[in-house]
This record gives structure tokens, sequence and C-alpha cells, in this order.
């Protein structure tokens, strides 16, 4: 059987989304909470972000991956209007439940499917834009999800990959401190699980950097791949265009 990376572990592919389940199973309650303490409330900039660059507007078809509590897809529905549709979906069900209880709190009721990116069950050509926002690192065949999301793309659309990336130089030792001091204690006190964010903190370092990944949507038949670093690299937004 072949292998791949959980963190600094080496595990049997098999084994990668049922321990990436769990982390997010044990933190689902406290995730937002722990993204706000963790990045001091910057990924609600990101996001933002994020929707700018999109050029999302009414009447557009919008899918959300690894869409978890529901924030982007809750910022793509007041853009696309009644006309429009926004998908949220995700891999994990707690995940997804604490999204969609999100969103109906909010008085927003999306479809909301768990599904998996690597086979996506959408028809070809059918979305204008597709987002996933600090889920990619996580999926074992990053270049069959990738794929998958240029397939369900209509011709010209948007790919959109927020994730955490390489930091700027001058900046590493700083960031690998607080990363793997910090994080994991937080980790423990809000969530009561330093483990699931030691593996985020391992897992960032075993994500491709900006300039790999540019390439690997180029691989995936984007024809055109922008990058936004955010934070000094903290986080990049990778926008591809499917030509």
């Amino acid at each position: 059987m072949s292998s791949t990376h959980f963190g600094y572990q080496t595990v049997d592919e098999s084994e990668k989304a049922k321990r990436v389940r769990g982390v997010f199973d044990s933190v689902a309650s406290k995730y937002d909470l722990m993204n706000d303490l963790m990045s001091m409330g910057l990924h609600r900039a990101w996001k933002t972000y994020t929707i700018s660059a999109s050029g999302v507007r009414e009447g557009h078809r919008v899918l959300d991956i690894a869409g978890g509590t529901g924030d982007l897809a809750a910022a793509f529905a007041k853009r696309v209007g009644a006309s429009g549709c926004v998908v949220h979906t995700d891999i994990n069900e707690a995940m997804l439940r604490v999204g969609r209880d999100r969103l109906l709190d909010k008085g927003v009721v999306l479809p909301t499917s768990i599904c998996d990116a690597e086979t996506l069950p959408f028809a070809s050509n059918s979305f204008d834009i597709v987002s996933v926002a600090f889920g990619l690192r996580n999926m074992t065949h990053k270049d069959k999800a990738l794929a998958e999301m240029c397939r369900v793309l209509k011709q010209g659309g948007k790919l959109l990959v927020l994730e955490f990336s390489k930091v700027a130089q001058p900046l590493e030792k700083a960031y690998d401190w607080y990363s793997f001091n910090v994080l994991p204690r937080l980790g423990q006190w809000i969530a009561g699980d330093a483990d699931s964010y030691r593996y985020l903190a391992e897992s960032i370092r075993m994500h491709p950097g900006q300039q790999e990944l540019k390439a690997m949507m180029k691989a995936a038949g984007f024809g055109h791949v922008d990058v936004h670093n955010l934070s000094a690299g903290v986080v990049a937004l990778h926008v591809g265009i499917k030509c």
C-alpha cells in the first residue's frame, strides 16, 4: 500500500482521511474561537480578501469545499442573491453540522453536502467559482482534488485556494516557535486537545509552498494562476482560472 504524511508521521494512505476526520471531530465545537485566537482575528480579513478577489456576483453558482463552519459560504450567499446558488460542503460531518447550524442561525439556507473533494459528486462545467479555505493541506491526493475542482468549474471559472503557506524567511524562527509552543497550549486550554493543534503546525510545514502549489494547479488544468501572499506569507491565496 502507498504511504503519505499525517503531519510529520508517515501513514498508510487509507488511514489519513480517518485521522484528519478525528482531528476535526475533536475541535469542531471550538473551531471558530480557536481561529480567532490563533490568528488574532486575521482569518476574517483573509476570508474577506478572498471574497473580493473572487469577483463573485449575482446569479453565480459557487461550490465551497471544506466549508466547515460556513464563513465563506455565508459571504458568498450574500453576493449571489436569490438567482445564484452556494453549495456548502465538507468531508467532515461534525464540522458541516456546526456550519449548517450557524448558517441557519443567520437565516441562510444553503444546499449542504458531505463529500470528498477527490471525487466530487457534481457535473462537469457546473460552477462559476470553487473555493477551498484551509482544507487543501489535509487532502491525501491534492493533485486529484485540484483536477476535480477544475472539472466542475465552467470555462473561465475561478478556483480560490486560501491556505497556510511558506512565511517570509526573516519570520521563520519566530513563526516556528509560536506554532510549536503556543498553538498546542492554546489547543489544550481552549479545545482540550493539544495534539490536533500540533498536527496543524506540522501539516502547514508539509504543505506545498506558494510556487509548488501554483505549479500543481497549472498541472491540474488551470491556464492562469495568481498568488497573493497575505500576512508575509503566513497565508497565501491562489487564484486559478480555467482557460
